[in-house]
């Protein structure tokens, strides 16, 4: 079966048409900022990469669901009703659904979403210690997302380390928006992400977890819910330390406010994976992937140095050449380390084909 998958990331939009042994048959992408897509353009990318079996789109919020659907008229609404949990994502997903479905309405169409790795989590890693009446009510969790991605990379860094079953991985998506998974089995066991992508480490333009506190000192001292929003979302992290939100312009930077972004982001990045590895009860592998994963070693190796009390160390050369997919541990290394090029689009085809039954 051949699979069309579309990623509608939050500045960009992604096209690939994998076919039966998913084999690369074509491509296209496109710069998307925002929440709109130009749907003619799109339809000429997808008469342009030929003909398909099927359509997978990424969907970053799922809700409770813990598998891929078959897109219907009911999942689009509720999929609507969740755009408040994922403002920069969701709206474009289901504009890029609506678009593909003009060009290609004979195509079967599948929805991947990115919680749905998440969401077997054990109620110790899903449950936030608010009041009972609030959980039930608003159905308050621990959500986790960049799921198809975690899940991709984890299965990809056990066979390029070959891993032993039950190998104990913490995978880093390190891009624009960044999280990590503690991943045993193929399961989740924890993740850093929370009931919406603003929880975690610091991200490109997300603040990562604050003191719900500060929040809400902020709000008494007049700052609007709107304006607080846009600030964590849009104004925060990278962006709102360095004044750029552009990990590659960072490290070329040697100046104080640089200096210490990237020390920040660093120390939250460590922070975490000590946090993923106390819940998987130890580290065997740790697996970078995404923009700033793939690309930055600098970060995996500031990463790796304030990791050394877990084992962890990178081969120098290994970790400065890496391209694709790699093992750039260093001999002798306890805790393996990986490089994977995320491949979500692989992720996609995969459960789309087992939802379709091909």
């Amino acid at each position: 079966m051949r699979v069309l998958t579309i990623n509608t990331g939050s500045s960009s939009i992604k096209l690939r048409l994998l076919g039966a042994g998913d084999e690369l048959l074509g491509e296209h992408e496109t710069d998307a900022p925002g929440t709109d897509v130009d749907a003619d353009a799109l339809a000429r990318a997808i008469g342009e990469l030929g003909e398909a079996d099927a359509v997978a789109h990424r969907i970053v919020h799922g809700g409770e669901r813990d598998k891929a659907a078959r897109v219907d008229d009911a999942l689009l609404d509720e999929l609507r009703a969740l755009t408040p949990l994922a403002p920069l994502h969701q709206p474009k997903a289901l504009a890029a659904i609506a678009a593909a479905g003009r060009a290609r309405p004979e195509l079967p169409v599948v929805g991947c979403f990115d919680t749905a790795f998440h969401a077997g989590l054990r109620p110790e890693a899903a449950t936030y210690a608010l009041p009972a009446e609030w959980r039930a009510r608003f159905g308050l969790r621990r959500i986790g997302f960049h799921g198809l991605s975690h899940s991709y990379a984890a299965r990809r860094a056990g066979e390029v380390l070959w891993l032993r079953r039950g190998a104990r991985i913490v995978t880093c998506h390190l891009g624009a928006g960044a999280s990590l998974a503690a991943v045993r089995d193929g399961a989740s066991v924890d993740t850093t992400m929370g009931f919406t992508p603003l929880e975690g480490i610091v991200m490109a333009t997300r603040s990562g977890s604050v003191d719900p506190g500060l929040i809400l000192w902020l709000v008494r001292q007049g700052i609007l819910p709107e304006d607080l929003h846009d600030a964590l979302e849009r104004r925060s992290g990278l962006l709102g330390l360095a004044g750029t939100a552009d990990m590659r312009e960072l490290l070329e930077r040697d100046d104080a406010d640089a200096r210490l972004a990237l020390g920040i982001y660093l120390h939250r990045l460590a922070a975490a994976v000590a946090a993923m590895a106390a819940a998987l009860g130890g580290l065997d592998a740790l697996v970078f992937t995404g923009g700033v994963g793939e690309n930055a070693a600098a970060v995996r190796g500031g990463a790796a140095e304030r990791l050394a009390f877990l084992g962890v160390a990178l081969d120098r050369e290994a970790n400065a050449g890496a391209a694709g997919d790699a093992d750039v541990s260093a001999r002798g290394a306890v805790a393996r380390s990986a490089v994977v090029a995320a491949r979500e689009d692989l992720e996609m085809a995969r459960q789309a084909r087992a939802v379709l039954g091909a």
